[in-house]
């Protein structure tokens, strides 16, 4: 088909910009992390990111908009949960947060070349068949809150490709939430899944984008024996919300 001929293209296209705006990243990234404290290096960080994407996206002919982004109140950091179609969701969400985060990520995707360090940078690794690892993720989770970092997290796990608007939850975002008294800050994403196709390799088509932020569920006063209830809440709001709004994605 003459689509998948021009996507491929598009993929090449799109590949190689991002290398190239990647490369000046990467050195904003090395000195940030070197020569400034935690505080400074994380919005330098959170900076470029957002300079990176906000030039690299319309390049591509992939605007983003964002919606109720107002809803981050100064002062207040949150667990910023978000559904997860695409491996386009992360360098779009990140910058997509107004000020400092850290995601949880693969810790294997840290080990590509040059782009890992920028992975890295914005990341907390996770290798999820180590349970030390596993372990040492929670605490370093609740220690970015505790420091006043908000969290970007995916609690369906992994890229959604079952048949279902937003796939099942886990428990670990929510469950982080309560520890550290922090709100949940539910947020969509729509359109990524239409750039990245899910099954053929090297296949990319443009695809306007938004991240809509609903309104913070405070977790104040909650105990961990009730990260369950706040799961089933989050994931009927999200789900809702993306069902009324489909045709956005």
């Amino acid at each position: 088909m003459i689509k998948d001929v021009l996507a491929r293209i598009f993929f090449v296209y799109a590949a190689l910009l991002f290398f190239i705006t990647m490369l000046p990243v990467v050195l904003l990234f090395f000195i940030a992390r070197n020569f400034f404290n935690e505080e400074k290096s994380n919005k330098i960080i959170q900076k470029g990111f957002q300079v990176w994407m906000g030039i690299f996206l319309p390049m591509i002919f992939c605007p983003v908009k964002h919606v109720g982004r107002e809803r981050f109140q100064k002062g207040k950091n949150y667990v910023v949960t978000l559904n997860h179609n695409s491996l386009a969701d992360v360098p779009v969400s990140t910058p997509g947060i107004p000020t400092s985060n850290r995601t949880l990520a693969k810790a294997e995707m840290a080990k590509t070349p040059i782009f890992g360090y920028i992975y890295a940078s914005g990341s907390i690794l996770l290798n999820r068949e180590d349970q030390k690892s596993r372990a040492a993720s929670f605490k370093k989770m609740v220690d970015a809150l505790h420091k006043g970092l908000h969290l970007c997290l995916f609690p369906e796990g992994t890229r959604n490709k079952t048949d279902e608007p937003i796939a099942r939850f886990f428990d670990g975002a929510f469950r982080v939430a309560i520890m550290a008294q922090k709100p949940i800050m539910p947020g969509l994403i729509f359109g990524t899944k239409n750039i990245l196709h899910p099954h053929k390799k090297m296949w990319a088509w443009p695809h306007k984008l938004e991240i809509h932020f609903l309104e913070p569920i405070e977790t104040t006063g909650m105990q961990t024996e009730e990260t369950d209830a706040l799961k089933m809440i989050v994931f009927n709001l999200m789900k809702a919300y993306y069902i009324k709004n489909s045709h956005l994605a």
